[in-house]
């Protein structure tokens, strides 16, 4: 199932401004909050597109790439393990965007809980991440123009195999907290101008985890994480282009005592082609011919992505034409189409001639034929070029 589009979503056109996106996410917000809408499945999913809607539309970085390459130029190509992109859970949004929630909800996000529309929410015990990793991976023309899958051997924090990752010797070395009593939270309740206010926040002894250890793993030393190297698969789709960032969920780094991995990063770099220069997804090849090519004709081989084709030279063929050969350029990346490779023409004049093939060519300079009889469409062309240099 494809990916509504981000403005359409938040209702607003391509042209808004940061804070018209931000007041739309607001009105969304309210509309189809839990708290607003207990037990309805379908204002969820609507609370939590918004929320990712506005997470790619609000940073200037991601919003440029998703205005040029779709769902794909920010991580939605498709979910999975060995796939790019994966959704939001609500712990996500609530954790990131408690500054529109606070402001829109009157402070509703104070520390860490939601207090509001008659009811307090907790979230439960704290549940760490891990950090994201980025990595750089090199492509030719001919991995974007058909999509790889590549492997890479990454050095990240991993999940220790002693202790499961929680990070202490054994299950009898670790006790609850006594301040928050397990629970990973302390609330606290303090006057305003409004009333009581009840917060809630992750508890400060244990750091939301609700456990203390008693005795650490000797080989983690009470991380729960070691650092090792991991070979990760990875499915690029064709298309894409340099600077692109694809994110592979939950393949960064893995949490310290348990929780949820961070994200690989993946950023796209083209490798330079020997022959072929990318031009959006259309590539080009510049062909030299000689003299007596460009002259009578010829049929000459030239290079695409995948192999060499022939393509036939018209007698009289001009230095500066353009032939397009359609289709034989780099697919949409996430669409449909190829661009094409377009053959612009060069004619090689020799720099250094024999005193017989000097004498052939000044018999040649004297015939009528080889007098410049510009055509209408030459003249245009030249006087396109004048203008540009004007």
């Amino acid at each position: 199932m494809s990916k509504r589009d981000f403005y359409e979503i938040l209702g607003v056109s391509k042209s808004a401004t940061q804070e018209e996106i931000k007041k739309a996410y607001r009105k969304q917000a309210i509309k189809y909050h839990p708290d607003k809408n207990p037990g309805d499945k379908e204002a969820e999913a609507k609370f939590k597109e918004s929320a990712e809607a506005y997470e790619i539309l609000s940073h200037q970085d991601k919003r440029s790439r998703y205005d040029r390459y779709g769902h794909a130029g920010v991580g939605g190509a498709a979910g999975g393990t060995g796939g790019f992109g994966g959704g939001m859970s609500m712990e996500d949004i609530f954790e990131n965007f408690g500054d529109i929630f606070g402001s829109a909800f009157g402070g509703g996000f104070g520390g860490g809980g939601f207090s509001g529309f008659g009811g307090s929410r907790s979230r439960g015990r704290r549940v760490n991440k891990g950090s994201n990793l980025r990595v750089k991976v090199s492509l030719s023309l001919k991995d974007i123009s058909h999509g790889v899958n590549k492997k890479i051997k990454v050095n990240k924090y991993i999940t220790c195999d002693t202790c499961d990752g929680s990070g202490a010797k054994d299950s009898s070395s670790h006790t609850d907290c006594s301040t928050c009593h397990g629970s990973g939270q302390v609330t606290r309740v303090t006057s305003t101008f409004l009333g009581q206010m009840q917060t809630t926040q992750a508890c400060h002894i244990c750091g939301g985890e609700g456990k203390i250890i008693t005795n650490k793993c000797t080989k983690c030393h009470g991380e729960g994480i070691v650092k090792d190297a991991e070979v990760i698969s990875l499915d690029i789709p064709a298309g894409v282009a340099e600077g692109m960032q694809l994110s592979v969920s939950g393949r960064g780094n893995a949490a310290r005592r348990g929780g949820v991995n961070g994200d690989l990063i993946v950023v796209i770099q083209e490798e330079k082609d020997p022959d072929l220069v990318r031009d959006g997804n259309d590539l080009i090849y510049g062909l030299y011919l000689n003299f007596a090519e460009a002259a009578i004709g010829a049929t000459v081989e030239i290079p695409t992505v995948d192999s060499k084709v022939k393509i036939k030279i018209e007698t009289g063929t001009q230095p500066g034409k353009i032939l397009r050969l359609r289709g034989k350029g780099l697919p949409e990346v996430n669409g449909y189409g190829k661009g094409d490779l377009l053959v612009n023409i060069n004619v090689w004049i020799p720099k250094n001639l024999s005193k017989e093939e000097q004498k052939q060519v000044e018999q040649l300079a004297n015939s009528e034929n080889f007098k410049p009889q510009p055509t209408a469409d030459d003249k245009t062309f030249f006087e396109r070029m004048k203008n540009f240099f004007e």
